[in-house]
Order: C-alpha cells, then sequence, then structure tokens
C-alpha cells in the first residue's frame, strides 16, 4: 500500500489558496510545542516528517495541516516515552470537561 508524503495536497486542477489568513489559537500552539521539542533535541524536522507521513493514508489526508503535526509530534512523544497513550486521553478527557463546563 503507497504512503502518503508531505506534499501539500494530490495534484489537481484546482487553484492553490495563498491567501494568508489567521491562525487558530490551537494551531499556534501547536507551531510554539513544536520549536520547543526541537530546541529541546525531543524532536527533529526528519522526525516529524516521517511521523505524519506514517499515518495511515485517509487520516493524513482528512486533516488539516496542523492536525497534522499534532498528530506527528503525539505519535514522537509516545514513541519517545515522553508521553503514555494513558496520560495523553486522560489529559483530552480533562480539556473536554473543561470545555463543556465552558472553564478556560
Amino acid at each position: 500500500m503507497p504512503r502518503v508524503h508531505d506534499r501539500g495536497g494530490w495534484p489537481s486542477e484546482e487553484l492553490i489558496n495563498r491567501i494568508e489568513h489567521q491562525l487558530a489559537d490551537w494551531e499556534r500552539r501547536i507551531d510554539a510545542l513544536n520549536v520547543v521539542l526541537g530546541e529541546k533535541g525531543l524532536r527533529s524536522t526528519d522526525e516529524h516528517r516521517r511521523a505524519m507521513e506514517s499515518l495511515p493514508p485517509q487520516q493524513y489526508e482528512s486533516l488539516t495541516y496542523y492536525q497534522r503535526w499534532a498528530a506527528g509530534l503525539e505519535l514522537l512523544l509516545l514513541e519517545k516515552g515522553v508521553l503514555t497513550r494513558e496520560e495523553i486521553d486522560r489529559q483530552m478527557a480533562e480539556l473536554e470537561r473543561h470545555e463543556r463546563q465552558g472553564i478556560g
């Protein structure tokens, strides 16, 4: 089965939307996390690209740019033993609980 390659999308006749847009807060946080993990030596550009490209093709194609970044960083942190799946799931449940309760 062919794997995805970080190419920015499938070739098509559609024009590329080159209009700059305001990043959402979570996208800025993912970008910042990416920088910090690099500075701490916990990820390299090649590792991050490999992690994103190792996502199943259907998942990769269904995610936005920064969602791919988040999924790749999550995979790297799991592989390196920095976080466990249980820790991630527990934190996600806590964030969802806060969101439902309107807690910032």
